[in-house]
């Protein structure tokens, strides 16, 4: 008669690993991600058609209400805005101009002008789609 050998009897963890990748990918894809949190609250035009913009660089952000402007979400004067632009080395930074919709237009062409004195004209103007 031939002698049993004695095997130690090992899980098999390949469904449990199964089970982990799919947690995994169930947490990230419910997971509610962090927005960009804005210095003002402003009521963004809206839009039938449009590009979107990839957010490969630092891109500025600056946004214009009825009463104040925010640059990169701190609130300032116009001057101040003028002495950030003027810090800013990289001509080609992308440039992101948040208007609220009822903004006179007379503080708009002062925010572009304030941005072509410096030669900043990587410039995108968002709208809500």
């Amino acid at each position: 008669m031939k002698k049993r050998s004695r095997e130690t009897a090992m899980p098999d963890i390949t469904p449990l690993i199964d089970v982990v990748f799919l947690l995994l990918i169930f947490f990230m894809v419910s997971t509610v991600f962090k927005k960009d949190e804005l210095a003002l609250l402003l009521n963004l035009p809206t839009v039938t058609d449009g590009e979107s913009q990839s957010q490969t660089q630092k891109t500025i952000i600056i946004e214009l209400s009825t009463k104040e402007v925010a640059f990169n979400g701190k609130k300032l004067s116009f001057e101040e805005m003028g002495a950030e632009l003027a810090k800013v080395t990289k001509k080609k930074t992308p440039i992101d101009v948040r208007v609220d919709k009822d903004v006179k237009y007379e503080r708009v062409v002062k925010v572009l002008d304030e941005l072509k004195k410096y030669k900043l004209n990587n410039l995108s103007l968002i709208t809500n789609k």
